[in-house]
């Protein structure tokens, strides 16, 4: 995409603005940049800038889970699906949640003080993230890699996650720039764009791995996040045609199932509630989700107090030629 482009397409698109008002008075206003890609990487439609970057965040999480299932460590555990579900999900580290982190190390005899995402309450089992590092342990125990280190960059579990991430994105592995997230695993700092390729290659079923991923997570909407919580109550709405999956500070990442296009947004100053406001407006503006359903999602996710008000305004809008 030459800078041209780029700066045309913005300012074509300005980017969608998050306007909270308590009573009459305006209180916040947050930027947020959308743009969504078919398979090949295009941009289809956008809002602001495309190439605006920022790190993924959990957001990541199905593709960190692609050797999970490609070693067949997925496959050792009974009710697999909801394994690998639980692995892509940032949970709310309820029962259900952290007894289904505890199985998959069960069923590799995996002590638990291997798992080095922080402690959460009591356990860390209970964390957001034990999915993940669960099954991050599985596949090193499947492969014969050292279960010590498995979050570091050159261990071989996560130097085989950024040369799958390459292959995906199609560029060169030494171009992909990590930082260590909050639970200790590495996470991408990337393009827009680059993250709605990601998503529109999870809903394609191009690819044998990600295609198992995309059901586990569509046919197990609570181990995403939980009741109540946006990724969940999205997937649940659309009756699993629409994967959601959020990260920090203002991530969200969206697709139609089988539809070949993924939707990015990121809101500038990693507002949760305003990604989540846009997340709804975009599911309304796209029609994959009905208006009735959404404004279900809305009463259980925003959850405003009385008097205070959330308006989106902008639109995604068509490549201009």
């Amino acid at each position: 995409m030459s800078s041209n482009f780029k700066n045309l397409y913005t300012s074509n698109n300005p980017p969608l603005e998050v306007i909270l008002m308590r009573g009459s008075k305006l209180e916040s206003i947050h930027k947020v940049h959308a743009v969504i890609s078919d398979k090949k990487g295009r941009v289809l439609m956008c809002a602001g800038n495309p190439e605006y970057k920022s790190f993924i965040r959990s957001a990541l999480k199905p593709f960190q889970a692609i050797p999970f299932v490609s070693s067949g460590a997925s496959s050792q555990i009974k009710d697999s699906t909801t394994s690998i579900a639980l692995s892509c999900g940032s949970h709310s580290g309820s029962i259900l949640h952290t007894r289904e982190a505890f199985k998959i190390l069960w069923e590799f005899d995996i002590d638990i003080h291997h798992l080095k995402c922080p402690l959460k309450r009591t356990s860390p089992l209970e964390h957001n993230c034990s999915g993940k590092h669960s099954a991050f342990l599985a596949t090193c125990k499947k492969l014969n890699w050292p279960l010590e280190k498995y979050l570091k960059g050159d261990h071989p579990l996560q130097i085989e996650i950024f040369r799958k991430i390459s292959d995906i994105l199609e560029i060169p592995i030494e171009n992909i720039y990590a930082e260590r997230d909050d639970c200790g695993a590495p996470t991408l700092y990337m393009k827009l764009i680059e993250m709605a390729k990601l998503y529109s290659v999870l809903s394609s079923s191009d690819n044998a791995e990600l295609e198992q991923i995309s059901r586990a997570m569509t046919t197990n909407p609570i181990m995403i996040s939980d009741h109540n919580r946006f990724d969940t109550e999205v997937i649940m709405a659309s009756h699993g045609q629409v994967i959601s999956k959020g990260g920090a500070e203002g991530i969200q990442c969206l697709c139609k199932v089988n539809e070949g296009m993924g939707l990015a947004l990121k809101v500038e100053d990693g507002s949760k509630r305003a990604k989540q406001a846009v997340g709804l407006h975009l599911l309304k503006q796209l029609e994959w989700i009905s208006e009735l359903r959404i404004q279900d999602i809305e009463d259980k996710v925003l959850n405003l107090p009385e008097g205070v008000q959330i308006d989106v305004k902008g639109q995604l809008k068509f490549q201009e030629s």
